[in-house]
């Protein structure tokens, strides 16, 4: 039983390193849309291996706990869910590589401040952010509330999501020779809604580990 509790454990900060590093491709990502740095862009693009490696090292690591210890109830639902988080994680750094290459493979684009500011980027880019950080802070005080709560947030993103794709037809139709950067703008922005949806995901592996728990430890209460 000791055995397996250090395992777990380690797991789980595996999982948290590699969300630290998750969370570091998602500000560098969005300070490099936002500014067009190419440099800063760059170095989401060099960084996107570790965050595979990371994944590899956690699906194999779970693997292992699972065929050596034979889990059950709550170890074989938090095993899971750091699988399930390390995919979603590994998921989202895709999506940050690949705002990084727009801004690398695109310099010649140059979006108007103020098509951010109508389209709502800026906001989805820091409700994501802040959805990684609840998610995180959520397993780390082993807080299902927390958890919940980036569920709303999410809502939040798919609203700006939606509201975008008017606002970009109608800069279309007054710009038309700027249809290529509105097409790259809603592939942003697709991006960003995929990112939200991943922490919603991280999010409900969260509360699927945590309750369960709390159900656990109810049950010995008499």
């Amino acid at each position: 039983m000791i055995y397996i509790e250090k395992e777990l454990d380690d797991l789980k900060k595996e999982v948290l390193e590699m969300w630290d590093l998750v969370n570091s491709q998602l500000n560098r990502a969005g300070e490099a849309l936002l500014s067009m740095d190419k440099d800063l862009a760059h170095e989401v693009t060099y960084r996107e291996k570790r965050v595979n490696a990371f994944e590899l090292k956690i699906d194999s690591d779970c693997e292992d706990i699972i065929g050596l210890y034979n889990p059950v109830a709550l170890d074989l639902r938090f095993t899971l869910a750091m699988m399930k988080t390390s995919n979603s994680l590994e998921r989202i750094a895709d999506f940050c590589d690949g705002i990084a290459r727009f801004v690398i493979d695109y310099p010649e684009v140059n979006i108007e401040s103020e098509l951010f500011e109508k389209t709502g980027i800026k906001e989805m880019l820091d409700i994501v952010k802040a959805m990684m950080l609840q998610a995180e802070n959520a397993l780390i005080e082993e807080k299902s509330s927390e958890a919940i709560a980036v569920f709303n947030k999410d809502n939040r993103v798919d609203e700006l999501n939606h509201a975008a794709v008017p606002i970009i037809a109608e800069y279309l139709q007054q710009f038309p020779e700027r249809a290529i950067e509105c097409l790259n703008l809603i592939s942003i922005i697709r991006r960003l809604e995929r990112i939200g949806d991943h922490c919603n995901n991280i999010a409900e592996e969260i509360v699927f580990y945590l309750d369960a728990k709390i159900l656990k430890h109810a049950g010995k209460r008499s």
